[in-house]
């Protein structure tokens, strides 16, 4: 008898922001892998057991355990936000895909989360009210050349870009390169939102123009939203700004 893969996702942090779906796949679920910081996140049951790995172990987390369902437990994959945004869904299905035949036969349940980029979205109004894309900035698993060319294509095309995995300690550098790239070919006005931690306690949005957009303000908790030329800041005195995207575009403008 096999058991049942479920990958879930813990949304952006807070408690409020992880989907029924997601909480009734883990009430199911027996033994669940994930990086730690992920799992602390649940709430589990004295028979519900942790297995902790590092965050860069993804296809290894999921080659174990794809393996102990193939054995007959129901198991739980945990992602931040969305798992299928940058996280583990995707490893799954990779070592799916690489793995026994077996391991196509097994029941598995992927459930939608609420990603980092609709956590900001959300709090700073509706940059993402039209066109955009989600490019990470790790190149760990794709090269520098490959980003910066994307970059500068859906930045000429008009997209509103989020921008994952901005910065880190091996990665100092990368964030203020595209931005480089990205005043080539976008307004000096056009907003920047640094959004840290949405839905936690320790949240932060903070926005400013391309121009001066600083790299020391995003850390790896931080989803970075660059407006496209039609990104627009309202102005609420006493209240914080509000940025959107327009729906509309006429003619022949971005």
């Amino acid at each position: 008898m096999r058991g049942t893969l479920y990958v879930v996702g813990t949304g952006p942090g807070g408690p409020q922001q992880m989907t029924p779906e997601a909480l009734d796949a883990v009430s199911k679920a027996t033994e669940f892998f994930g990086y730690g910081p992920y799992l602390d996140r649940l709430s589990l049951r004295p028979d519900q057991t942790r297995i902790a790995s590092d965050n860069r172990e993804e296809l290894d987390r999921a080659q174990a355990a794809l393996a102990r369902s193939a054995s007959g437990v129901d198991v739980c994959v945990v992602s931040g936000g969305d798992p299928g945004v940058f996280a583990m869904a995707a490893a799954v299905c990779e070592a799916i895909d690489a793995g026994p035949p077996e391991w196509r036969d097994l029941d598995l349940v992927v459930t939608p989360g609420v990603t980092a980029m609709l956590a900001v979205a959300a709090r700073i109004g509706a940059p993402l009210g039209h066109d955009f894309c989600a490019i990470s900035l790790s190149d760990n698993l794709k090269p520098w050349e490959v980003i910066t060319r994307r970059l500068r294509l859906v930045a000429e095309a008009g997209l509103v870009i989020a921008l994952y995995n901005p910065i880190s300690k091996a990665r100092p550098w990368q964030l203020g390169q595209a931005f480089d790239i990205l005043r080539t070919v976008l307004p000096a006005s056009t907003p920047v939102i640094f959004g840290r931690a949405a839905g936690r306690p320790d949240e932060r949005m903070t926005v400013m123009p391309l121009a001066e957009a600083d790299p020391a303000v995003a850390d790896m908790a931080t989803c970075v939203v660059i407006g496209s030329a039609l990104t627009r800041i309202i102005a609420r005195p006493g209240r914080p700004d509000l940025v959107y995207t327009p729906r509309f575009i006429s003619g022949e403008s971005q």
